[in-house]
């Protein structure tokens, strides 16, 4: 290829649809556990999160929720993914050779926010959240209905591989995605662009603005012990049982199990088997499974 304006432009248009036809089709699963939330600065604050909403009688004037119970502040980062194609590869014509690096660059921007998102998982045994406990704690405090302090636990403790059970039912999720800049396919393909002059190769890659954080500790639940009708039992009773301030009851309803996939085989006979250790599986689908290898 003659190297030129017009056919650096050319090929641009080409590498950038390669990329975007991948994002478009490439699976990802982060949307199930967390929900996007647009950001218009550096950084966004959450101030409802530890408040809860309720009816009540309507008796004399209304009383207003104020939603400033939390400061949590989720701050945004900065995240890019380059590459580079010599000079020589377009002159001979070996441009498409790049194509498939294209296409997984394509891949990498939309799985992004899964590889994030999991990572933000595993670190909750010691991750704080908006309440200043860890995300899965055993003393996570509430207001009881006596306005005394009582604490719930999402820890089922235990030290062997975790996995996760989750409510993804209700409008606010458990994590959250939140994007100031979306992914975006950017170059430097010109002649006067100073990697040209020194390196004889052009730039191409993707960038995003954004980051995830814990939101509802509530809506999730982890153990670190033998998932078993026992455990995977016990989980779900214990969500179930979540209170509010207040102790007002929050119909939390786990409905996603979450593993790495060495539990694959284990977790998908405790949601599907009909018979499970001789007994009846009671659990049978009680729940979606979700096996992701962000997990190992």
């Amino acid at each position: 290829m003659i190297i030129n304006r017009q056919n650096l432009a050319f090929l641009n248009m080409g590498f950038k649809a390669t990329f975007q036809g991948a994002f478009d089709t490439a699976p990802s699963v982060w949307n199930q556990i967390a929900m996007e939330v647009p950001s218009t600065g550096k950084q966004e604050v959450y101030g409802w999160l530890g408040s809860t909403t309720r009816f009540r009688e309507w008796i004399g004037d209304r009383q207003v929720q104020n939603f400033s119970a939390s400061d949590w502040t989720i701050k945004n980062k900065k995240f890019e993914n380059t590459i580079g194609v010599k000079r020589e590869d377009i002159e001979d014509d070996a441009y498409g050779l790049y194509r498939p690096v294209f296409s997984q660059l394509g891949i990498d921007a939309k799985t992004h926010p899964d590889e994030l998102l999991f990572d933000l998982l595993k670190n909750g045994f010691t991750g704080l959240c908006y309440d200043g406990q860890y995300f899965f704690d055993v003393d996570h405090p509430v207001i009881a209905a006596d306005g005394s302090t009582a604490s719930i636990s999402n820890f089922g403790g235990g030290a062997g591989t975790a996995w996760y059970l989750f409510d993804i039912s209700k409008a606010v999720k458990p994590i959250i995605l939140q994007k100031r800049q979306d992914y975006r396919f950017v170059a430097l393909n010109q002649d006067t662009d100073d990697n040209a002059f020194w390196r004889d190769e052009y730039i191409y890659g993707a960038d995003a603005r954004l980051n995830v954080g814990y939101a509802l500790w509530r809506l999730a639940y982890a153990s670190k012990q033998a998932l078993d009708v026992a455990s995977y039992g016990a989980a779900r009773a214990a969500m179930m049982s979540f209170t509010g301030d207040g102790g007002r009851p929050l119909n939390v309803t786990p409905n996603l199990l979450v593993v790495p996939p060495s539990l694959e085989a284990t977790a998908r006979q405790l949601l599907n088997a009909e018979i499970v250790g001789n007994n009846t599986n009671i659990y049978r689908n009680t729940a979606q499974l979700l096996v992701t290898p962000w997990l190992n």
